[in-house]
């Protein structure tokens, strides 16, 4: 694969998706498709915008003519489907949005692409694919004792934002049944890394220990999930693209279950030796509401993807975990410009 259109670029998994695809590969073209949310930070690419193989488009994937104008124009190989509302909390205070991006925009984009794909040639179709990125959410609750998801999980979404991406894996599925779309869906566990946007929890309680603030922990902090660096994760996309069965979905994690506690005391840990002032930051820990339909537990069954294309993580939690803290440190103002919206009132001021 040579060219990609990519939807979401400039959010936090797509950003990372890019860089990889950039510095990792021979790729030709890659067209990023973004809505430039609060999410997408132009910031996160800014070191690529000179590179002739990357062209951004300022859009909607529910603009099904624009999305449809750059299939045609640029022809690419693979739609890799990163766009999405994804935070839980937002969803609850507002499901619309969601439905709206998640359900109604994964179906545009999907039309256009059927479009597309019916266009060419037999020989052409061989080499062209639909990946749509999506998450174990919509799998539902573990109990403590329960077997991992794996991709025979039935499905049962427990938040607006999971039904909303169980809906668009639904119809991802019922394009390929129904129309013969090369599709593939991934499901990925909690995803941490470079160029997360600050309201998810590892960076949220990097930045909130550093400046002294209190942090936030629903409950008493015994949820599990499974954390899964956004390089790995990437890589695993990367390699589903290559080498994965059209139809098939995979699920991707990082075999690195922590309850909410384990992983601000491994941040708080790593913090105290990089930023001692105000250690032990472990003091700042405040417990607070849990919040509606909180799922207990998540956890990934990777043995398909690892079986079938030879793919594992590279990164275990702890090595992982020191690997972000000393990035979002060293990265601070990114961090600022993130968490004052300054990216945003730019793009506004400019427009």
């Amino acid at each position: 694969m040579k060219s990609f259109l990519i939807t979401g670029g400039l959010g936090f998994i797509g950003s990372n998706f890019i860089r990889l695809l950039l510095e990792q590969t021979d790729c030709e073209k890659i067209v990023n498709l973004d809505k430039e949310t609060y999410a997408g930070n132009p910031e996160n690419l800014a070191d690529f915008e000179s590179d002739p193989r990357y062209v951004f488009s300022l859009g909607d994937i529910c603009d099904a003519k624009l999305v449809s104008d750059l299939l045609e124009k640029y022809q690419p190989d693979a739609l890799v489907n990163f766009a999405a509302e994804s935070h839980v909390d937002r969803s609850i205070d507002g499901p619309e949005p969601f439905v709206q991006t998640n359900v109604v925009g994964t179906l545009k984009l999907l039309e256009s692409f059927n479009h597309y794909y019916t266009a060419q040639s037999e020989d052409r179709k061989k080499s062209i694919r639909f990946l749509h990125v999506s998450t174990d959410e919509v799998y539902g609750s573990l109990s403590s004792d329960d077997p991992a998801f794996s991709e025979t999980t039935p499905y049962a979404p427990n938040s607006p934002y999971s039904a909303s991406k169980a809906g668009a894996d639904h119809l991802v599925r019922a394009y390929f049944h129904t129309f013969g779309l090369p599709v593939l869906t991934t499901n990925c566990s909690n995803n941490y890394g470079p160029y997360q946007f600050p309201e998810k929890l590892i960076p949220l309680v990097i930045l909130n220990a550093k400046e002294g603030k209190s942090l936030p922990i629903y409950g008493d902090g015994s949820n599990v999930r499974d954390w899964l660096h956004v390089e790995d994760h990437c890589s695993a996309i990367l390699e589903v693209l290559k080498r994965g069965r059209v139809g098939d979905t995979y699920c991707i994690g990082g075999s690195s279950e922590r309850t909410n506690l384990q992983v601000i005391d491994a941040i708080c840990g790593q913090l105290d030796k990089a930023h001692p002032e105000g250690a032990p930051h472990e003091n700042l820990k405040t417990f607070v509401k849990d919040r509606p339909g909180h799922d207990r537990r998540y956890a990934i069954d990777c043995t398909k993807i690892e079986k079938e294309l030879g793919w594992s993580a590279k990164y275990g939690f702890e090595e992982g975990v020191v690997k972000t803290v000393d990035w979002y440190l060293s990265n601070l103002e990114w961090c600022e410009n993130v968490t004052s919206g300054k990216y945003q009132r730019e793009r506004l001021g400019a427009s």
